[in-house]
């Protein structure tokens, strides 16, 4: 598992994930929307923490600099 995800792209993706979760606790959002957003706070916050996204390998992008 070779890293693409920059340190930049891995703030933005925790960041994303900490205020839908944040809309989630104060009722903004509910329903499906609400699980949906869930399951992509969680993805963003394991890709963030791992610096690997698998839709990223799928297309071969990197948000990393080639000497990383």
């Amino acid at each position: 598992m070779k890293k693409n995800v920059s340190t930049t792209d891995r703030i933005i993706r925790i960041l994303a994930a900490v205020l839908i979760i944040a809309l989630y606790a104060t009722g903004s959002i509910s329903g499906t929307l609400a699980i949906i957003l869930l399951v992509v706070a969680g993805i963003f916050i394991v890709t963030g923490f791992i610096s690997f996204c698998p839709l990223y390998a799928i297309f071969g992008l990197s948000t990393r600099k080639k000497g990383q």
